[in-house]
């Protein structure tokens, strides 16, 4: 792309982003976001992060992951550790209680989370499992009243988004992960059209719809443009944005995809699609950003804090350095209440003058 198609492309995309038109980013301009080079990422970023800042100033959200029941999952979802025949080692138990699960999420909410997400695995809830986290649900307001739950249970049959609600229950998580044209090549015990159809349910009751994509699946820039311009149509309040994990054990296994510059562009498109969304930094971070994490707070902002489902994220300490040390401020905590990373200077005891190999 030439460098005055790509200042008149960020330009429009800015005017765009910056008004949260309606109708907003075309296809093409998406597909264009996804084209631009390594060379012109500093200038993609510095304009997504235009679009961010407006509606969101430089504030992070903190979310945090209970996992309510691991493993076992009788679907096939080909990119999940918790399908059905998932040779992945990952942790496998039942249901937690209440309390179990409200001491997992005081960790989170020490740390400075405003959400907690409760998962759980498995097609969908029956009424007794919705009674369970009505429970669990109850149980962590008592204590964190002022926390919003979020609930990630699968497919909502009739009346369940409604008692979720009325147990207090914010939002209902539910992510449509690729294009309804490439669907079935990651999983064959539902359609896409199921879980549109439950985003709408819960939506219906009036939760917060939560719904958004995995990146590195083997799709195209096509469907990763078409997810996201499926997820503006069903208008969700928040949108994570998974780096694939490709787990030893599922049919995804080995499929190593994302330079940390793709991913950045993929987020880049994603908040520039979905200017005044919550866009959500999920799992895979740490593995395909790396280094480049914190250029990512300029297109996000929202992240989990600490460890995911199945797997073990970095430090919740590293991520308030990070975030604190990229000029952003934790949503809820206010200015300046992070403490500046302080590390002691280490010595030097290797190397030239001493008997010990160099650090190279």
């Amino acid at each position: 792309m030439e460098t005055v198609d790509l200042t008149d492309l960020l330009s429009t995309l800015v005017d765009k982003g910056l008004q949260a038109e309606p109708g907003g980013v075309t296809r093409d301009e998406a597909l264009a976001v996804l084209a631009t080079s390594d060379d012109d990422l500093l200038d993609v970023v510095a304009a997504a992060g235009r679009v961010r800042r407006r509606w969101f100033g430089r504030r992070v959200k903190l979310n945090y992951l209970v996992n309510l029941k691991s493993g076992l999952c009788p679907e096939d979802c080909f990119y999940c550790s918790q399908r059905l025949g998932s040779e992945a080692g990952v942790l496998k138990y039942t249901w937690l209680s209440p309390e179990q699960a409200t001491a997992a999420a005081d960790a989170g909410v020490t740390g400075g989370a405003r959400r907690v997400c409760l998962v759980a695995s498995g097609r969908g809830p029956t009424d007794r499992d919705v009674d369970r986290v009505c429970r669990t649900v109850d149980a962590i307001k008592d204590r964190h009243p002022q926390v919003e739950v979020c609930a990630c249970l699968g497919f909502l049959a009739d009346g369940q988004a409604e008692r979720l609600r009325d147990a207090g229950v914010h939002a209902y998580n539910h992510n449509l992960n690729t294009s309804e044209a490439t669907y079935a090549d990651i999983c064959t015990t539902h359609e896409f059209a199921d879980r549109v159809d439950t985003v709408q349910r819960a939506q219906g009751a009036g939760l917060s719809a939560c719904s958004g994509l995995i990146a590195g699946m083997g799709e195209s820039d096509e469907d990763l443009v078409d997810v996201v311009l499926a997820l503006r149509g069903l208008d969700p309040d928040s949108v994570p944005v998974n780096l694939l994990l490709p787990f030893d054990g599922t049919p995804l296994a080995g499929t190593w995809e994302l330079t940390p510059q793709r991913a950045l562009r993929i987020l880049a498109m994603v908040r520039f699609v979905c200017p005044d969304v919550e866009v959500r930094l999920a799992a895979g971070r740490e593995v395909h950003l790396r280094s480049l994490q914190p250029l990512a707070l300029h297109l996000a902002n929202s992240l989990f804090l600490g460890d995911y489902l199945t797997s073990e994220g970095q430090a919740g300490q590293a991520d308030l350095e990070m975030i604190a040390d990229a000029g952003f401020v934790v949503e809820g905590a206010g200015t300046g209440t992070l403490p500046a990373h302080r590390a002691d200077v280490a010595v030097r005891r290797r190397g030239a003058g001493t008997d010990l190999p160099p650090n190279a």
